[in-house]
């Protein structure tokens, strides 16, 4: 590893390795936790089935500990954005619109994504038009990060996308990069001007997340001091993937095929 002159880690092609088969981890439980996800479910339950799916995998939780958080995953219903604790009182309903996102550690490098899903698939117009959105968006900024690009470059992607189809973007939680650590510089906020921002280089790991609502983007935090709701109560998505620039362009180190 080396850093740049802005202190951005970049990784050899043997680390981006090593972030491919934690971030494999990740995407894999994550599918699992789609596939399974069901009415009547606790989201105490996708907590336990993710802590099991990273251990079986060879991975260990990321979150868990994480600056004091309880949990595996990060579960959010609805008007919850990000960061919801899992409860074994918490039941999900067909419906629902449910953010998890999950992180792992292997052989020393973190892998961190996030998907949402709607309980039962069907949910209402607005929230399948929220979740293609959203996740439209996430591409929508992966293609910018290659090399000779501006950060914003995928910033700016992100927020015309989102906010051309009637959205707000979330400005209090940004996407980030990672490595060794679950969180390094430089921060990847969902909205800024094309052309601005670091340089991007060969062998950065950014971690893209958009989060998005229906309304709007102003955000409040709950007495848990964790968990992150829409102001206005209205309805939000977020995902993300790990993405390393290379020679050849964004890979995907999160994505599963």
């Amino acid at each position: 590893m080396k850093k740049t002159s802005t202190s951005i880690i970049l990784k050899a092609p043997s680390e981006i390795e090593k972030m491919r088969v934690a971030n494999s981890i990740v995407g894999e439980v994550l599918q699992e936790l789609k596939t399974v996800l069901a009415a009547g479910m606790t989201t105490l339950d996708l907590d336990r089935i993710a802590a099991e799916g990273i251990e079986k995998r060879g991975g260990s939780p990321a979150f868990r500990g994480y600056r004091g958080y309880p949990a595996t995953l990060c579960v959010s219903i609805n008007n919850e954005i990000v960061h919801g604790i899992p409860d074994p009182k918490r039941v999900v309903a067909e419906g629902d619109v449910v953010s998890m996102d999950l992180g792992a550690i292997y052989d020393g490098f973190y892998g961190d994504s996030a998907i949402s899903v709607i309980v039962g698939g069907k949910g209402t117009e607005t929230a399948r038009r929220l979740l293609h959105v959203t996740e439209t968006a996430l591409y929508k900024g992966i293609e910018y990060a290659r090399p000779k690009h501006r950060l914003q470059d995928i910033s700016a992607a992100v927020q015309s996308w989102v906010e051309g189809n009637g959205f707000s973007v979330v400005r209090q939680f940004v996407g980030h990069g990672i490595g060794r650590s679950l969180h390094e510089p430089p921060e990847v906020p969902n909205f800024g001007r094309r052309g601005r921002g670091p340089i991007l280089k060969v062998g950065m790991v950014l971690a893209i997340e958009p989060m998005v609502t229906v309304g709007s983007p102003e955000v409040k935090v709950l007495s848990d001091g964790w968990t992150a709701v829409t102001a206005d109560g209205s309805l939000a998505a977020h995902f993300e993937h790990t993405v390393a620039i290379t020679k050849k362009g964004p890979y995907i180190l999160s994505k599963v095929n």
